[in-house]
């Protein structure tokens, strides 16, 4: 059995206290963090992308569904797996219910993955899920969002992964610690971390849509909830704050309508 500090009521009371002022000045950072996200350049996507999907070959424009906000989960489901990673399925499993939601906010919430279609629609069909999800196996979308590497990429050592170079290699002789989420995809280390997870936030406005944000490793907790204990979303214009929905509409003008300020 564990051990832990015991005590009375008031010695838990003072000590809540002292958490509540780092809760207060982590939640109040988080708003900073949030403005600061949402004040970064929109970039112009020109290049033609095209995804399978279960209505046949789309546009990245076809994947906002009418709506104006598109977020992207990178899904880590490369060609080599039988199934997806288990941490991003796990993450996938609270995706439904966010889709109607996001929805009523012109927000789409969908999933990219670099395996075929064929495989995604087999998974989905076993998980139960209804969300959105498209392949990207005919495209170069995985690998300029820096979520699928090539093979020369990999064995130079040199993974465009979180905004900087890094080696996945594991140490010659030395067993990669995460090699059992590997083999419970079906494949091995290298084939596995080819892939990685990551979630990427899209404006369309005049009909050119615009790349707004872009996260991942640790980044991508935001969709676990993980953030002062609340759900929080973030894209160009929408922000899902626990107890409710504070919205957010920034234009590329930076014209922006805020609801009145939060009581801290």
């Amino acid at each position: 059995m564990t051990t832990h500090d015991k005590g009375t009521r008031e010695e838990w009371l003072a000590a809540r206290l002292e958490l509540l002022k780092a809760e207060k000045a982590l939640t109040r950072r988080s708003d900073e963090v949030a403005r600061m996200v949402q004040e970064l350049p929109w970039v112009r996507i020109d290049k033609e992308y095209r995804f399978e999907t279960e209505v046949g070959t789309v546009s990245l424009v076809d994947l906002f569904e009418g709506r104006s906000q598109l977020l992207v989960y990178h899904l880590m489901f490369g060609p080599n797996y039988e199934v997806a990673c288990p941490l991003c399925s796990a993450i996938a499993d609270g995706f439904s219910g966010s889709v109607d939601h996001l929805a009523h906010h012109d927000v789409t919430l969908c999933a990219v993955s670099h395996a075929p279609f064929s495989k995604l629609r087999a998974f989905k069909r076993r998980m139960g899920w209804s969300f959105p999800w498209a392949s990207a196996f005919h495209s170069d979308f995985n690998f300029d969002f820096h979520v699928s590497h090539t093979d020369d990429e990999w064995h130079a050592g040199t993974v465009d992964y979180n905004f900087h170079r890094v080696d996945f290699r594991p140490p010659v002789g030395e067993e990669q610690p995460f090699e059992e989420h590997a083999a419970l995809t079906g494949t091995n280390w290298d084939n596995y971390r080819r892939e990685g997870p990551g979630m990427s936030a899209f404006a369309l406005e005049d009909g050119v849509v615009y790349h707004t944000y872009s996260t991942y490793e640790r980044g991508v907790d935001i969709l676990w909830g993980r953030i002062s204990g609340s759900i929080v979303l973030l894209s160009v214009a929408t922000r899902l704050a626990c107890g409710g929905v504070t919205t957010i509409r920034t234009t590329s003008k930076g014209e922006e309508t805020r609801p009145s300020a939060e009581t801290e």
